[in-house]
């Protein structure tokens, strides 16, 4: 973007320009050929703005956010459109154990620990490097025992813009010690646009390439089996709206309130970047493809939300969003045989996680 031109999603740079214990907060703007724009904000990498257009040409902004960094630090929903780590989802009761002794991180999820904690990635300001008008880069160092974790944990996250609408997010990550890391982004995605109040996402057409899915108990931890797809309302190897079984008469369904389980996604071998999930908003004929290296996709559908005021006086119902949380699985830490979250030194801790957006015309 030029210098003096204004962002399409009417978000001001001074209104997340601050200081906090020392480190200074600011808004990143990137454009691509397309005229699409990504901002974000190294207040928690949260996303704070995509610009993209419906299939009649007209913008809306597809991401929830807030305007100011005040919002950010203060909303309602701590994990809007942020970072998640150092472990993203949650791990029972706060506990792991590794090489012999156990480690307590908080429990601020009922009785569990969940992203990270309360000062995890999203609530830090990473340092940030704005590479070319398409390129962002953040980096931030984790203490040892930031949060209860062990080792330091140098980590990197480069959000790059494509001119084919693709938000690439790469993450590379070091460590001193052995640790524990499974990273996230946690967008919010409203592909309507964001609206007053931002319409429901019961009416998307949803393709998940997983055949099969990781059950919770009560509290959303893994009971430890991995369960098929199929004949059940976590089927959605074929496209159909995420509305149809969401209040379904289920066990599984119950104790997400909805939708807010991890999704096994199907690879020919670990690590491969591979087609994960498929949105498609009937009325604006957005789309959005996620492709992941991860092995599992976190299917969440706003459950929570209560009408509370994000940009530009935009208003967020329950399931007003829809969340595709790139991951390892759940309480991986305390089920030695789902994959491994273990980072030694000498390793690099890599992900890659890209959100194409388009139209079905």
């Amino acid at each position: 973007m030029e210098k003096n031109q204004s962002p399409i999603c009417g978000l001001k740079r001074e209104d997340f320009q601050k200081e906090i214990n020392g480190r200074k907060t600011d808004l990143f703007i990137l454009t691509n050929s397309d005229g699409m724009e990504v901002a974000i904000t190294n207040y928690g990498g949260a996303l704070v703005a995509i610009m993209v257009p419906d299939r009649d040409g007209h913008m809306a902004n597809v991401i929830q956010g807030h305007d100011s960094i005040d919002g950010c630090i203060n909303s309602p929903e701590p994990f809007l459109s942020t970072l998640v780590g150092r472990y993203g989802n949650r791990i029972c009761k706060g506990r792991f154990t590794m090489n012999g002794k156990e480690y307590h991180l908080a429990v601020n999820n009922g009785p569990n620990h969940l992203h990270g904690g309360p000062t995890g990635f999203h609530a830090r300001v990473w340092d940030a490097e704005q590479i070319d008008q398409q390129t962002l880069v953040l980096r931030y160092v984790s203490a040892y025992y930031e949060e209860g974790f062990p080792g330091e944990l140098s980590m990197t996250v480069r959000y790059s813009l494509s001119d084919d609408n693709e938000l690439i997010i790469e993450y590379n990550g070091k460590t001193n010690k052995k640790t524990v890391v499974n990273m996230t982004s946690h967008g919010f995605f409203s592909l309507a646009g964001i609206a007053n109040p931002t319409p429901t996402i019961e009416n998307l057409i949803c393709e998940i390439n997983a055949d099969f899915y990781v059950p919770i108990d009560e509290t959303s931890i893994p009971t430890g089996e991995i369960l098929k797809v199929k004949g059940t309302p976590f089927d959605f190897t074929t496209p159909h709206a995420i509305g149809d079984q969401i209040d379904a008469d289920d066990e599984q369904i119950k104790n997400g309130a909805g939708y807010d389980h991890c999704f096994v996604l199907n690879k020919h071998e670990p690590g491969e970047l591979t087609f994960a999930a498929k949105v498609t908003e009937p009325v604006s004929g957005r789309t959005m493809e996620v492709y992941t290296t991860e092995p599992g996709v976190q299917f969440y559908t706003d459950n929570w939300a209560d009408g509370y005021e994000g940009q530009h006086g935009a208003t967020f119902p329950r399931r007003s969003a829809v969340c595709f949380e790139a991951q390892h699985f759940p309480d991986s830490p305390n089920h030695p045989y789902f994959p491994s979250v273990m980072l030694h030194p000498g390793e690099v801790y890599s992900q890659k996680t890209i959100y194409k957006f388009g139209t079905d015309k």
